[in-house]
């Protein structure tokens, strides 16, 4: 198993004892340096390491993907559901549902001001609007690059032209 360079990977451990709370933050892989820059990049000031933000993910994927419930009767048999449910539940999350976090307020002259809702997908400007759901399953992805199939042996000349129509 060989780590990878780039990930930062950090640990919260909270033990309480005799009613004493103690709260363990440890760097399990990456630098110090690299946390103190990813940590002042995501908080937009110095922080310490924190694990809410992605507790909060994971339970927002437990609420709304019921496979993922501790205790359940609905299985994920194949492991190709478990990933289509959770890409549903991740566009839901970033194109349908508004963040109350995401709001910007917006000024009304002498009136005071507003609040405008927006998703994640609005916020990064990937679309103005919020989508509805019919609207995130009528709209149409494009399929993956063609590759040729992997055959034994030398590829004909048919499969070779064909290859070099569908790759430029």
């Amino acid at each position: 198993m060989v780590s990878w360079p780039d990930i930062a990977i950090v640990q919260v451990v909270k033990q309480r004892m005799e009613g004493v709370l103690t709260v363990d933050r440890r760097i399990v892989q990456g630098g110090k340096e690299m946390v103190e820059r990813l940590i002042k990049a995501t908080q937009n000031r110095k922080g310490m390491i924190n694990t809410a933000l992605i507790e909060r993910l994971n339970a927002t994927f437990r609420q709304r993907l019921n496979n993922l419930v501790r205790r359940t009767r609905t299985l994920a048999r194949r492991s190709e559901t478990l990933v289509a449910g959770m890409y549903i539940v991740g566009c839901f999350y970033n194109f349908c549902d508004f963040h109350h976090s995401l709001r910007v307020k917006l000024s009304v002259g002498s009136y005071g001001h507003h609040w405008v809702q927006r998703t994640p997908a609005i916020a990064a400007q990937l679309t103005d609007h919020q989508w509805t759901p019919a609207e995130l399953f009528a709209f149409k992805v494009p399929p993956p690059r063609w590759k040729p199939p992997v055959q034994r042996g030398r590829p004909s000349l048919a499969t070779l032209q064909l290859a070099q129509q569908w790759a430029s």
